[in-house]
């Protein structure tokens, strides 16, 4: 029996409760035409697809770069060693600033409301893309030093305000039920697959490198302002604003609604000492949400780590074991759609499975050993035609038909694996802490890329 419930007698309480529960379902309205589904599907989109388009644009920036090289002297040699690490600057400049900002963002959480967080981050991101976009056609042949500056502390600008938007727009989906969730999450992945498909038509069909970029960064800038439109719309639902509110009414269980599966709410002994919840203004209590996901949050930090080891660093670097033909798909084509467009859409595949399928659930054993098992992909991909190689010159999968289907499994495990733990995390933590434990498992997620890159690194040098 709840706590603030001991006030009725024993006999009125479960009626009480019970008409409470019946006024919550009578009220709870439908999304009407999948409308909140939608909104946050093309918020998943637009969180990662600039980010997306900016770093596949590789070809841009080393254009932009390569005009130094026409400078003398140790200014023109410090620029060209400049293109040669310029992903790794990128890799720096955007993991530092993803994790100090998910810090701050948990603090913020109950200082400053989601809407806030979510449009000033998109209006941040908005105006740095602008920027980005205009100088696309601008001759920087005369300052490329600068530019170079500049666009690292763009990354970092982009990065920050990106790292919020998506944490924060994670936390706000938590407080629905899980489809919606989902939704996010697939929206995501969708954003990659869109990245991918674009990088090979510009592969097929560009003649100029700043014609393509400049389609790239329009795409991203369009983007960006329908995230803002259809965040504006969000509130406006009726589906949309029974959740929203009610997290602000912070009801107790005898007046939560049971619109979702157990799966979507909290266990009935996480709420039963409203005492141990944090006020509307304080920062929410971190513990009692590391003991809760604690294991999942293992399970997402090694499910990225895993992935980011392999993906783009080996998988692209896997060559068809015909290259030596010439023809376009052996040596143009095999990395772009073997690797980056099949691993994004398997990965899209693999978290649209989970709006059907969730098992293994939160507790079962079965998701730890599953996540473990994935640690194969590694050597698979290594023992796969990978070039140039150092130190193991043995090639055992020696033929283009073993990469493509590694690649389809690691995408389709990373999908699904990794949207299932993270649509629980918030699940198994009181409703009034489903937003901070959201902005966590984000943390996990941040966390195990930037690991798996650094290790990534080690394993190139090692094979």
């Amino acid at each position: 029996m709840h706590p603030t419930s001991s006030s009725f007698p024993p006999d009125e309480e479960p009626l009480l409760e019970e008409a409470s529960v019946n006024r919550y379902s009578q009220q709870k309205p439908n999304d009407r035409f999948h409308g909140a589904y939608v909104i946050f599907f093309l918020l998943g989109i637009g969180s990662l697809l600039p980010w997306n388009f900016f770093i596949t644009a590789k070809h841009y920036w080393m254009y932009k770069l390569q005009n130094c090289s026409d400078q003398a002297g140790p200014a023109g040699q410090a620029t060209s060693d400049l293109r040669d690490f310029f992903e790794s600057y990128i890799s720096i400049a955007s993991t530092v600033p993803s994790v100090l900002c998910l810090v701050g963002n948990f603090l913020l959480i109950n200082k400053v409301p989601a809407s806030v967080r979510i449009l000033s981050s998109l209006f941040i991101m908005l105006a740095v893309f602008l920027v980005i976009t205009v100088l696309v056609k601008v001759n920087t042949s005369s300052w490329t030093t600068h530019f170079f500056a500049l666009t690292i502390g763009c990354v970092v600008i982009i990065s920050s305000a990106s790292t919020i938007f998506s944490s924060s727009i994670f936390g706000l989906s938590s407080r629905f039920p899980m489809r919606n969730l989902q939704a996010l999450i697939s929206g995501q992945a969708m954003g990659g697959t869109i990245s991918a498909v674009a990088s090979v038509i510009d592969l097929a069909a560009a003649t100029d490198v700043t014609d393509s970029a400049l389609a790239y960064f329009l795409t991203a800038d369009i983007f960006i302002v329908i995230c803002i439109m259809v965040y504006l719309l969000l509130p406006r639902l009726e589906y949309s604003r029974y959740y929203m509110d009610s997290q602000k009414e912070n009801p107790s269980p005898a007046t939560v609604p049971p619109d979702i599966s157990t799966e979507d709410e909290a266990e009935p002994g996480d709420t039963t000492n409203t005492s141990l919840l944090p006020e509307s203004t304080s920062i929410p209590p971190l513990r009692p949400i590391l003991q809760k996901t604690a294991l999942l949050g293992f399970c997402l930090f090694y499910i990225f780590f895993v992935s980011i080891i392999i993906f783009p660093s080996l998988s692209s670097n896997i060559e068809s074991v015909s290259k030596s033909s010439g023809s376009p798909w052996s040596t143009k084509y095999f990395a772009p759609l073997t690797s980056f467009l099949l691993y994004n859409f398997a990965d899209w595949c693999g978290r649209q499975v989970t709006a059907w399928v969730q098992v293994p659930g939160p507790k079962s054993k079965l998701l730890p050993i599953f996540v473990l098992l994935r640690t194969v992909f590694i050597p698979l991909f290594i023992l796969s035609n990978y070039r140039p190689r150092t130190h193991i010159q043995m090639v055992i999968f020696n033929e283009d038909f073993y990469p493509v289907v590694f690649t389809v499994l690691l995408g389709l495990s990373n999908g699904y694996l990794g949207t299932l733990v993270m649509v629980y995390g918030p699940k198994i933590v009181p409703k009034e802490l489903a937003e901070a434990a959201g902005v966590v498992m984000t943390f996990y997620l941040m966390l195990g890329l930037a690991v798996g890159s650094a290790c990534s690194v080690l394993v190139v040098h090692l094979v």
